[in-house]
Formats: C-alpha cells, structure tokens, sequence
C-alpha cells in the first residue's frame, strides 16, 4: 500500500464524515500583558542549532514485549550518514504513541501526524513510533486509555532506555492521543524519561469532551472512534515475513475495536452507564496520573480545542508539583494545535525549533535560554497580541459578574448586562436543533475538519445567525477595554417544562458595525445542576468554574413551578472587548451537531425552559478580567 497516498486520502475519509455528522443532526513575566508578534528571533540569545545528519533511515515493526507477553510493534527512525546507513552511536530518543496506526503517522507531516521527526533525527535523536496495543501493527486488544494501555506507556520508554541504540534518556512527543499517552507514561514514573511535549492533551476525559455539560459528544467522538478503526485496515509491514501474526492482529482489531466502540456507543446512547462520569472515565483522564509527576512539559493548547478545558488543568497541577512546565494557549482548533504550524506566531520560534530547544536543555544539557519562555503564553482574542504570564490564574486577575437584567426574546429582542441594579424579567427558551449549526463551535467539536473543508465559511467568524435562535443578554458599548482570563461561570436562575434541558452559554464580542464573535461557550443539563463546592473554582469568593458529579445518582429533575440557579461551566479562554464593543451572553437549548442527550431524556430535553433576572433570581455571568 502506498501510504503516502493513504493519510490524505484519510484525511479526506474523516472530512467527509464531518460534513454528514453536521447535516444529521523569558522577555519579562509581568503584571502588564507584552504583545508578541512573529517570531522575534533578533530577541532571543537562543538560535537553532544546525543539522548533524545528512539523512534518516527506518526500521519497521520493532517488537516491544510488555510484561503480560503482549508484543507492541515500533518503528525506529535513525539519523544516517550520506549512504543511508544508521549511524553506529548511542543517542537519546523521542517516543510517540498513537492509536492511529504508526505506518500512517510516522510519516509526520501536519495535521494528527504532528511535526515530521526528521528535523530533530538530523539533530542527534532517534525517535520511536510505537503501536499502542490492539492497534496498527501491535498484538492484544485497543480499550482507549485503559490501566493497562497506561501501563504499557511507562513500558515502552523504559524499553527505549535500555536498548543498544539508546543513550539511557528518553523523551516524548506527539499530539492529541499521543499527547496524553506521554502524560500516561510519566505518571508511571518509567526509567529515563526527562522531558516531554504533549500538544493540544486532555485532562478529563468525560468533561473536556465525551459529555460537556451532560450531554453526549456526537460531533467528534464518532469521527475519532473512526479514524481508530479505519487506520486498523491498514496491514502491518511484516506481513511478509509474518503473515499468520499480521492477519490475526488485523482480524483481532477490526473485531476487538469495533465490539469495544460500538458497544460504549450503544449504551451511552441509550442512557446507560457510559452516559456517566464514574471510575471507566476516572481511569482514562490523564490528569488522575499527574498527582506526583514533575518531568519537564511543554503544552501547547487552543482556544478552539477539544481539550480548551483540561490542556490548562494539566499545566496547573504540573505547576503544583514543581515541575518545570511552560504552556502556549493558542487561537487553534484540534488539527491546528496537533500540527502546530502555527506556533512560532507566540514569538518563540517554530514548532520544531521549540522541540528542539526543550529536549536540547533537559536531555542534552544545552542550554535552550529556557528563561525566555513566559509559563504561559497565550493569544488574546480581539486584540490579535500574545500575552506573557508567570501563571494561568495570576494575581493580577479579579472576579467581575455581569447580572442579566429584564427580558429577552428568541429572534433578536436582547436583555441587559449590567454590573448592578439588573431590572426583573422572565425570558422563555424553546430549544431549537439548529442552534450551533451556523458557529465556529461545529468548526470545533468536529476537530477542525470542516475549515479544511470550508476554511472561509462565515460562520466561523459572525455568530449573529446562530444569536437569533437563543436569548441574548449584552452590555452597553463598553467605554473601557474588558480583558478576560481563563474560566468563566454563568449562574442562571431557570425553570423548565418537562423537568430537564440543556443550557448552551456562549460568551460574545459585538463590534460597532453588528459582527459578533464568539468567544468561548459552556454547556449544562439541568438535570445535573448539582454543584460540588469543594471541587469547584473560585476567584474572589465568586465561583468562576464549577464542578458536577454527573452521576447516575447526582442526577434530579427540577419540578415544575420550580426555580433553581444552575451553574454553566464556560471554558476557559483570554480576550478583550474593546471600547465601544459590547459583551453579550447568548443562551440556547442545542449546539448542534456538538452534543446530544441520550435517547431516554431526548423529549425532557427538548421541551422550552425559562429563564429568571433581577434582584429577586440574580442571573449572572462571572469573569477573571485583568
């Protein structure tokens, strides 16, 4: 099989899908935010070093025994002379794990792929793509970020440590699924692991992206279970010299993967126990691996991610322990941050050349001018600057609550925003299957394949369509810049019709001339309004990130003729409104064709719900600005 043919075609496979599933349904760490622009490579003490290598040369389909007598297979890229030939020396390796079949991804070369590895191979690194189990050409069964699979992440690096070819010091890269497979690996604490680069990684697994709010991911998470077991049909390169082995790890995965997805997918669908946060999602979210990790991390995380929630979550408890951590917060959807062909655009140099400047300094011991690199960079929506702060929550940042005040009609008629004295009004929400169909969060929740597929689509860039299917809330044109930072609530006083609904909050910039960007959104199932405090975020004393249990037993219907407050979780993002722009909060019943509610609750969900302001049921949206 030509795979050079094949990952675009991918590509085109997984696009195709999306189109479908939307029809269906250190410069100074201070106080004062520094723009950055481009790449300031005058600024920096630090230049990329130059090639060793002339060339690389692979070996395919390594076996990797892990403890149980499972083989995972490896590719192994090797710096070459001009002949071709490996070069006969001990070098440090970079490590990736994927689900996404290693004879596709390997390969690099954008997109899920990631970087290509050769820019760091010709710098004095091998670098080891591995299978993980029961995918691409590897043995056993594939059960996404199981204890087991976790286990054998630590596995593979303290393999890498000790073979003939390796120096001891092993490090690790890759995005996404491969991304959190290093973060898996380091909390197992394997031998030789010094440093690794996680891009665009979530945190918790249910929260970031399996049921935001309560309600189901059927934007991305089919594209994803997809792509798993479209890469499955690709034959593993030993076929010739192992035929029985490759057909039977081919039938396994086809078979095995497909009985695990679909049969996660059936029952979630139809309200059963995968519908809930409990210990199968404790198992798979990274962030329960990190309690004592302090390897060196660079994350690199978007704003328009499916992992905009955990990707800062994880720099934080990194922080906690006194890990070495830095953290690039950019404005990228899930295929832009894997690629990260945009990175240099925080001012640091380009993706590779940030590779090469963290494995540089914490395996090598070359100095990388580490100190140059604020701990957190992120891009600021509405003013097109990068900003450089020494944490993701700095001091400099205080709680602001903006109260919905009077009424608000679906098609156009706002409310207010205010910072006092919000005026009593009662607003009714009939939920509409269209709303999100007309946003950048469809852009979004399907991983970014429909801007490959429309790049210059208006709804990516004007969400006033989509406004006329909600209620708008929204402030006088402000007569002083808004600067916002990190997690955002809205507690809303609500009442409903059939007992549930969903509450998609979407947070919006409205120029003077009606454009209105949208710039981060939340969502939450009345039904699972229950708020834990002690889990739960506040800056202030004001609560700016709450927390749910989801729970089969944490769920309760809202009678009727009750009014309840139900906190919206609204993911974290940084952004200004500029003088004379208006902030607006829009409230919608879907966000199609991100979420869905299972089967059961699909009529409760579907029936109007009403929405309370004033002194009496204080509805309010509460920000960390600057």
């Amino acid at each position: 099989m030509n795979h050079r043919l094949f990952r675009p075609a991918l590509l085109a496979v997984v696009a195709a899908s999306a189109v479908v599933a939307s029809g269906i349904a250190t410069p100074t760490v201070g106080a004062e935010a520094a723009p950055v622009r481009a790449v300031a490579r005058e600024s920096s003490a630090w230049t990329p070093r130059p090639e060793q290598y002339p060339d690389t040369v692979k070996t395919t389909d390594i076996p990797i025994t892990m403890d149980d007598g499972v083989v995972l297979r490896g590719d192994l890229i090797q710096p070459a002379d001009a002949h071709g030939e490996a070069i006969d020396k001990r070098l440090p390796v970079i490590v990736t794990i994927t689900a996404y079949n290693k004879t596709a991804m390997s390969g690099g070369g954008g997109g899920l792929a990631g970087p290509p590895p050769s820019y760091l191979v010709k710098r004095g690194y091998n670098y080891l793509f591995v299978d993980a189990r029961g995918t691409g050409s590897s043995a056993g069964s594939w059960a996404a970020f199981s204890a087991r699979e976790n286990k054998d992440s630590g596995k593979v690096v303290a393999w890498a440590h000790r073979q003939p070819w390796s120096n001891g010091k092993v490090g690790m890269a890759g995005p996404s699924y491969m991304g959190i497979s290093q973060l898996m690996a380091a909390g197992h604490h394997p031998k030789g692991l010094k440093a690794i680069f996680p891009q665009v990684p979530g945190a918790d697994v249910y929260r970031d992206v399996v049921a935001s709010g309560g309600q189901l991911d059927v934007g991305f998470i089919p594209l994803w279970l997809g792509l798993v077991n479209g890469t499955a049909l690709i034959p593993p390169a030993y076929t010739g010299s192992d035929p029985q082995s490759a057909i039977g790890n081919l039938l396994d995965h086809l078979i095995g993967g497909g009985s695990f997805t679909m049969t996660l997918a059936l029952q979630a669908l139809l309200g059963g126990n995968p519908m809930y946060d409990g210990p199968f999602y404790r198992q798979r979210s990274a962030i329960n691996y990190l309690d004592d990790v302090t390897v060196p991390t660079f994350l690199i995380g978007g704003q328009y991610d499916l992992f905009q929630r955990g990707t800062p979550m994880i720099f934080e408890k990194l922080m906690r322990n006194g890990a070495p951590v830095k953290l690039i917060e950019g404005p990228w959807d899930h295929l832009q941050g894997s690629s990260g062909a945009d990175v240099g655009d925080a001012g640091y140099g380009s993706i590779d050349e940030l590779q090469l400047r963290w494995f540089d300094s914490w395996i090598k011991g070359i100095d990388g001018h580490l100190d140059e690199i604020a701990p957190v960079t992120y891009y600021e929506q509405g003013a097109d600057r990068w900003v450089k702060k020494p944490r993701w929550i700095a001091d400099d940042l205080h709680a602001r609550s903006y109260a919905l005040s009077g009424s608000s009609a679906m098609g156009g008629r706002a409310g207010e925003l205010r910072l006092k004295d919000p005026k009593a009004g009662t607003s009714t929400l009939v939920p509409l299957p269209v709303s999100g169909l007309c946003t950048r969060s469809a852009n979004q929740w399907t991983a970014g394949v429909l801007s490959m597929v429309w790049a210059d689509n208006p709804c990516f860039t004007n969400n006033d369509i989509n406004d006329y299917t909600g209620l708008t809330f929204q402030t006088a044109p402000v007569d002083r810049a808004v600067r916002m930072q990190g997690p955002i609530n809205a507690h809303l006083f609500v009442s409903t019709t059939g007992g549930d609904g969903m509450l998609s909050v979407v947070v919006e910039d409205v120029a003077p001339d009606g454009t209105v960007h949208r710039i981060t959104g939340g969502w939450q199932v009345v039904s699972q309004r229950k708020l834990i405090k002690d889990r739960s975020r506040y800056l202030d004393g004001q609560l700016i990130q709450p927390w749910h249990p989801f729970t089969k037993e944490s769920k309760a219907k809202l009678k009727a003729g009750t009014i309840a407050p139900v906190d919206v979780e609204i993911f974290p993002t940084g952004a200004v409104i500029a003088e004379g722009h208006r902030l607006r909060l829009t409230i919608q019943g879907y966000d199609v064709p991100h979420l869905l509610a299972p089967i059961p609750d699909l009529p409760s969900q579907a029936l109007p719900l009403k929405i309370y302001t004033g002194p009496g049921h204080r509805s309010v949206v509460t920000l960390p600005v600057r």
